[in-house]
């Protein structure tokens, strides 16, 4: 994408209602307005809040978001020139259940309040192979504490990848830490039992991956005592 087009969906997201594009000084401040008051202050609903970390183009918020209308969702990403297009969709089609913030997932604790979060999806990120990358990986322990602090109790994360090195990572990662896994699938699309949710929706890319034959795998799990 061009410098041009990118500044053009730069300015084009300053003026949609359902993103937000908070400073890093305003979030290390701890002046961030909506956080703790998500629900009241910009979805004006009582609804449950599901974030997506890495969202992308947005396409999966928005099919989670049309399938479910009684949930909020957030698709979290930095690059906001992607969600752009997801942004100006979910307007075009008048969806009241949708948002998107464009910070680092680094900074995810300062845009919520404790226990504001119902659920977390983390869907085919980078899986951060090589070991100095660890850090960037999106379900290291770090990341994990801080989904934690931001999920209610009980409130559940999915990853959903087609890398079978991120899915073996995090189940030997969530086990060594004594966590709640409450399904894990190396091939959700080869086994019953899935949850309905996990293949009612697919991403461009994903179709892509199934094309290629690779296998989909899938955890879904909640944290506590880290």
């Amino acid at each position: 994408m061009g410098s041009k087009n990118k500044l053009k969906r730069f300015r084009e997201n300053e003026t949609f209602s359902n993103v937000i594009q908070p400073k890093r000084d305003e979030l290390l401040a701890d002046t961030f307005a909506v956080k703790g008051h998500w629900r009241e202050s910009f979805f004006k609903n009582d609804l449950p809040i599901v974030l997506e970390l890495g969202c992308g183009k947005g396409e999966y918020t928005l099919a989670l978001a049309k399938r479910d209308p009684n949930k909020n969702y957030i698709g979290i990403d930095i690059k906001g020139a992607r969600f752009w297009k997801g942004a100006k969709t979910a307007l075009a089609d008048e969806l009241q259940n949708v948002g998107f913030l464009r910070i680092q997932i680094e900074l995810l604790t300062y845009c919520f309040a404790e226990g504001e979060i119902d659920e977390i999806w983390i869907t085919f990120p980078d899986p951060q192979i090589k070991y100095k990358r660890t850090k960037h990986r999106l379900t290291n322990r770090e990341f994990l504490k801080s989904y934690q602090k931001v999920l209610r109790p009980g409130g559940l994360v999915h990853l959903k990848t087609d890398s079978e090195f991120m899915h073996g990572y995090t189940l030997g990662l969530l086990h060594g830490l004594g966590q709640d896994i409450h399904f894990a699938q190396h091939d959700v699309y080869g086994t019953t039992g899935t949850p309905e949710v996990v293949t009612a929706v697919q991403t461009f890319y994903e179709s892509q991956y199934l094309a290629e034959e690779k296998k989909i795998t899938y955890i879904s799990f909640s944290l506590g005592g880290l």
